[in-house]
């Protein structure tokens, strides 16, 4: 028999040379992988926000702009948005994501330098589109790869970790620009918006750089040695092997082909994952939108006021993201669609307040402050795509982008129609559309849920054929080895053999899907290492 390399378990990976530390492994993921993502997400909004922040900062009278010329660079934003989001998942399974992430990060940055030098809002226009064809890399994409890293009962932490650098980049931003506008508004002749580009790329280059040299991809890449990588002094194969398969076996036999089209739209998946999240999305217009900014402008408060009061729908953002993934992360069976609900429900109920009183200050902070819960909605929806779907990753990547894509192609017009600048600051149709979008997403929510719970009852189902398959021929095998004199079993599982010393009768036995899908792993190996 030949002598094995590493062996996994559900407990720990034995290894003839050197065993495997899970929490080290774990850290070093978390130290690698979720600080670049994190840092590339923090800055993706820096850069976003900052035009926001520019707009009321003076951008608007330099450049002359007038009505509703915010929300038409907003909207040119959000069509390079849609159109760069499916490729860019697809492209992530092609191109190595070090590489590829790495590159749309600096070309953003870029773009961003160049907003200093505009003059007219066609040109805010045509490189706000360029940026966002870039910039769409991040969102989806990093779900898709986080989902590649980390378990089912990790990723609700990460993910809101994740959500909520976006949201401190968003908080930050405004700081920022209120910084800005006092030490260098007029430094060599340039305005202080036009100083925050600047500052905004020359911190986006370097994060683009560290990217490059130290972000590990996805554990299946064969890319780990390039000689301009870092990964193969992070990850030994040991540590690479384990960390592809700890997580719940995968079909491998889907492919990139025109085959995922008929996959994707044959099952439920894309169809309500993408209306939940169409939804999902205009549940934050009233902060996606700045409506908290125009308003305070039309009110007449100060600049600083303008630039910082709005952090706070983000701080509140931040919070509401944490919890939410600390409940999804303690709680036994993750219960993604109580979050859902109880979003629709606050939504409902800030709407209500914005529409009752629009020009009272104490509500208006209120009900804005509250509306900062809708971003946990990010770090919920996705995760939970990401484990609907984990089982074909190239209908994961689709509808992870799919989520994002229709719900920028509905805000693309979604804004103009019910959060246009010249709706401060009664806001009335945002305030009616807000009720409608919370509650049906609410609704989509339990939807989901319950086609969930069908779909992994049927799994189990198949689950219990294919573990009562994959004993009988194990015991085949076993069999055969003890015919020979090689007790396998013994010599390389020991105790914790899943399949030793416990009774051969299926009916008798219940298994989780992550415990089937652990078996067929193990199988797996033991297949592989027998002679």
């Amino acid at each position: 028999m030949k002598n094995t390399e590493f062996i996994i378990n559900n407990k720990e990976i034995i290894s003839s040379k050197n065993p495997i530390n899970k929490r080290r492994l774990l850290f070093k993921i978390d130290l690698f992988v979720l600080s670049f993502v994190c840092l590339q997400y923090w800055i993706n909004y820096v850069d976003r926000v900052g035009f926001n922040n520019a707009y009321v900062s003076g951008m608007k009278q330099d450049l002359n702009m007038t009505g509703d010329d915010l929300n038409i660079t907003a909207t040119c934003f959000t069509i390079g948005y849609i159109i760069g989001m499916i490729p860019h998942n697809l492209i992530l399974l092609v191109i190595p994501p070090r590489v590829w992430l790495s590159f749309c990060t600096l070309s953003w940055g870029l773009l961003t330098l160049a907003m200093h030098k505009v003059t007219s809002v066609n040109q805010c226009c045509v490189i706000r589109f360029f940026q966002a064809i870039f910039e769409s890399c991040t969102f989806s994409g990093t779900h898709l790869i986080l989902g590649m890293w980390y378990k089912e009962n990790e990723l609700p932490i990460r993910s809101a970790i994740f959500t909520s650098s976006g949201l401190i980049g968003s908080m930050f931003s405004g700081f920022m620009q209120v910084g800005i506008h006092s030490r260098l508004n007029g430094r060599n002749g340039l305005a202080g918006w036009r100083w925050l580009f600047i500052i905004d790329c020359c911190i986006t280059v370097p994060i683009a750089i560290y990217g490059f040299l130290f972000f590990p991809g996805v554990p299946e890449a064969t890319e780990n040695k390039n000689k301009f990588s870092m990964c193969h002094y992070i990850f030994n194969e040991e540590e690479l092997h384990y960390a592809r398969r700890r997580l719940p076996v995968r079909d491998e036999s889907t492919k990139l082909d025109w085959s995922v089209i008929a996959r994707v739209v044959k099952r439920w998946h894309w169809w309500l994952f993408s209306l939940v999240w169409i939804l999902g999305g205009e549940n934050i217009s009233f902060a996606s939108n700045a409506t908290f900014a125009l308003w305070l402008q039309h009110q007449g408060y100060s600049l600083s006021h303008r630039n910082n009061d709005p952090s706070g729908i983000y701080a509140v953002g931040v919070v509401s993201t944490i919890l939410s993934a600390i409940y999804l992360s303690k709680i036994k069976r993750a219960r993604h669609w109580h979050i859902g609900v109880i979003i629709a429900i606050i939504m409902c109920v800030v709407a209500i307040m914005i529409r009752i009183a629009p020009l009272s200050p104490g509500v208006m902070f209120t009900a804005q402050y509250l509306g900062g819960v809708s971003y946990a909605g990010q770090a919920v929806f996705f995760p939970w795509a990401n484990i609907v779907c984990h089982d074909d990753i190239q209908e994961r990547a689709v509808v992870l982008a799919s989520m994002n894509m229709f719900s920028g192609a509905v805000n693309a017009w979604w804004s103009l129609l019910f959060y246009a600048a010249s709706m401060v600051p009664q806001f009335e149709r945002g305030c009616y559309a807000l009720i409608a979008t919370a509650t049906c997403s609410g609704i989509v929510s339990v939807i989901i849920r319950n086609l969930q719970i069908k779909e992994n009852n049927k799994t189990k189902q198949l689950a219990y054929i294919d573990a009562n398959d994959i004993l009988q021929e194990d015991e085949e095998e076993d069999d055969s080895d003890i015919a020979e004199g090689n007790d396998f079993e013994n010599t390389v599982f020991g105790e914790e053999n899943i399949f030793a010393g416990q009774s051969r009768d299926i009916t008798n036995m219940e298994f989780s899907i992550n415990e089937v899908s652990s078996m067929k792993s193990r199988h797996y190996h033991q297949s592989n290492i027998r002679e």
